[in-house]
């Protein structure tokens, strides 16, 4: 369940975003099957607008539904399956590392041991620690399974160290496709493009001593995968962030740009650039916030859509109606209709 006051979760994504995953789903699943592992997420094959958006439920619910009836726990997103128990393994390689540094080299090579289209190199650049993902063929660039995998590694350094750790940077080898302003949510830095190679680079004065894990920790991380580590909870990189957090903790209905910039302290002009130079508006992040709080709302509580057009500030339900199918490509009656909650299949447990 989606808490009501978690920033983080209430966040959405386009459906570009996720949309090389469930392409790659499609070497797994009969189309069928496909289309009852998208009903049974919330995300019928149907709801194909442009503008359709996803939670962070839907795709925990697409992951943990995928990797076990796939038996692939990557989806079909690299050439060869990536069998059960993978993850288990991966946190029982890096566990034993006595520096965050030593388990993104266990990282690496672990993952070189099961891969058969890229191989990952860890360079030491002295300030920075860069984990590249090189292709050894000419295969085309999978989006969605470049962006997982060197999450998957911030998600595991994380896990380690006890706390987010902060990214350097974040580069991908492939164009700027037109949902870019997703990957903010997803990595605590600044995410470029058109790069040589696929890359995360880490500061190394922010690499310490893993914390001790026991079993127990092993054991609800991969149960929760992708929950705790998909979106990013880093709030400092991104100034629409900070914006967007700052609108979700206080009238935000009401808040105006320059009651954001005096809460910054710093002028509307300065704000203004910032948000600017991060391809957004302060309007722009106010609208996507009362879209997010639309959707968790029609999903998560009982409210008459209504009660919900009001309660966001519309004149009236039909342009809420209205406004809600711009955002989404539905309407607010046959997205709530559509199930919630789905059904999370057995994964295998550590021995």
């Amino acid at each position: 369940m989606i808490n009501a006051s978690d920033p983080v979760s209430l966040t959405t994504v386009s459906r570009g975003l996720i949309a090389d995953w469930l392409e790659a789903m499609r070497r797994c699943f009969s189309d069928p099957e496909m289309r009852d592992l998208l009903r049974r997420a919330g995300l019928e094959a149907s709801q194909d607008h442009p503008n359709a958006r996803v939670t962070l439920e839907q795709i925990v619910a697409i992951y943990q539904i995928a990797a076990v009836e796939s038996g692939d726990e990557m989806m079909g997103l690299w050439s060869r399956p990536i069998r059960s128990r993978a993850l288990q393994h991966l946190l029982t390689t890096v566990l034993a590392a006595d520096t965050l540094r030593s388990a993104l080299h266990r990282f690496s090579t672990f993952w070189n041991l099961l891969l058969e289209d890229f191989r990952f190199d860890l360079t030491d650049q002295g300030r920075t620690l860069t984990l590249s993902l090189h292709p050894l063929g000419e295969g085309p660039v999978q989006r969605f399974g470049h962006l997982l995998i060197l999450k998957l590694a911030h998600g595991v350094l994380s896990w380690l160290a006890g706390y987010e750790v902060p990214v350097h940077s974040v580069h991908f080898a492939f164009a700027q496709p037109p949902y870019a302003e997703d990957y903010t949510v997803i990595f605590p830095a600044r995410v470029g493009f058109d790069a040589p190679c696929s890359e995360i680079s880490f500061d190394a004065s922010t690499l310490g001593t893993p914390v001790a894990r026991n079993k127990s920790e092993l054991v609800d991380f991969v149960k929760r995968a992708p929950r705790d580590w998909i979106f990013t909870a880093y709030r400092e990189h991104a100034q629409s962030l900070r914006v967007r957090e700052f609108l979700f903790r206080s009238n935000w209905q009401n808040c105006r740009l320059v009651d954001a910039a005096d809460a910054f302290r710093m002028t509307p002009r300065t704000l203004m650039r910032r948000l600017d130079a991060e391809g957004t508006s302060f309007q722009a992040i106010k609208d996507a916030l009362r879209r997010d709080i639309a959707i968790r709302d029609l999903r998560e509580t009982r409210k008459t859509v209504d009660q919900i057009a009001e309660d966001l500030g519309f004149s009236s339900a039909t342009n809420f109606h209205r406004a809600f199918r711009r955002w989404t490509g539905d309407t607010p009656g046959a997205h709530r209709d559509r199930p919630s909650d789905y059904l999370v299949l057995s994964r295998p447990q550590p021995d």
